[in-house]
């Protein structure tokens, strides 16, 4: 005869009634609610266990991974401060460039668009699919706007560097003296700004000075140039126009006799004509004017190869108190 497998220890209780030991029979139920307190209770302490391993104790590489992550963060916050440190450098560049650097060589300023390089935001949306996408786009995109400012920074340098070598040049070329003799300023007679026309009695602009002089005075360029115009003018009789370049140029009315062609190269301080009263004028002088880029400036700010400081003091307050106007 084959003994059981399994053989469970019979369990007794006491029968306090009869006073004697009964063993006990389990039910299938019993068993059932056993086996499901067993199950429960392993289940409850197994999942215990599970959230301990998965909060204390690291999967296999995920420490390494944890480190290479601080480390990347790491590396990007010193690109991140290097970055700012070079835009500092940059708008600083900047700032020179377009407060001292164009203003003394008289160039353009580059409008604010053009020095910030607009660019086309969609070209970075296929980084928003990347591993820390945020991260990579935003570098990307401040890498991609210094390279395109960069870049025009250093057209604008090459710009400063011709405008340099011309200096001499352009310095010889910009009208720095009186157009007549005038060292006593005896002939001022009206300045820029509005006047009341001599003729018509009305308020007028008057687009540049009057230096009052007997006919025959000799009249002298202010700048080195080219003869643009020679001859009749409407309104200002014989007159001159020289072109200096470099965006300059100055006029001559009232002229009694011109002594120079179109197309004649002069030289500051040589003569062209002399000083006479033909056109619209009511006395004998010299209308001279200063065009810088196409429109009138204030003649007086163009002698300071001609005048002392006290003497430039003097004149300014010789013209303002001027009314006198002869065209």
């Amino acid at each position: 005869m084959r003994k059981p497998l399994l053989k469970l220890k019979q369990k007794f209780h006491f029968n306090r009634e009869k006073l004697i030991y009964e063993p006990i029979n389990y039910t299938f139920g019993y068993w059932f609610r056993q086996i499901g307190v067993y199950l429960l209770t392993g289940a409850l302490v197994g999942g215990i266990f599970f959230l301990i391993y998965l909060y204390m104790v690291e999967p296999p590489g995920e420490k390494e991974l944890r480190q290479e992550k601080k480390r990347i963060l790491s590396q990007y916050d010193l690109l991140n401060y290097k970055v700012k440190q070079y835009e500092e450098v940059l708008f600083d560049l900047q700032q020179r460039d377009e407060n001292l650097y164009r203003v003394v060589f008289q160039a353009e300023p580059i409008p604010f668009s053009v020095r910030k390089a607009g660019y086309n935001a969609n070209r970075y949306d296929i980084l928003t699919e990347m591993t820390n996408s945020q991260l990579v786009a935003s570098t990307t995109r401040k890498v991609d706007e210094f390279a395109r400012q960069l870049y025009i920074q250093s057209k604008s340098f090459d710009e400063i560097v011709v405008l340099a070598n011309n200096k001499e040049q352009m310095l010889a070329c910009i009208p720095a003296i009186q157009p007549i003799y005038n060292k006593d300023l005896k002939h001022m007679a009206s300045g820029f700004g509005m006047r009341i026309d001599p003729v018509y009695r009305t308020p007028k602009f008057h687009a540049g000075m009057d230096f009052s002089a007997p006919i025959g005075t000799k009249i002298f360029a202010t700048g080195n140039g080219t003869i643009s115009f020679a001859g009749w003018k409407q309104g200002y009789g014989n007159t001159v126009v020289i072109n200096h370049g470099f965006n300059y140029e100055t006029l001559y009315g009232h002229m009694n006799s011109i002594g120079v062609y179109q197309g004649q190269k002069v030289k500051r301080g040589e003569t062209i004509g002399m000083v006479g009263n033909t056109g619209k004028s009511v006395g004998p002088h010299l209308h001279y004017e200063v065009h810088f880029k196409g429109s009138p400036v204030n003649p007086q700010n163009y002698y300071f190869l001609d005048l002392s400081p006290a003497e430039y003091d003097k004149m300014l307050q010789m013209v303002a108190n001027s009314a006198q106007v002869f065209d």
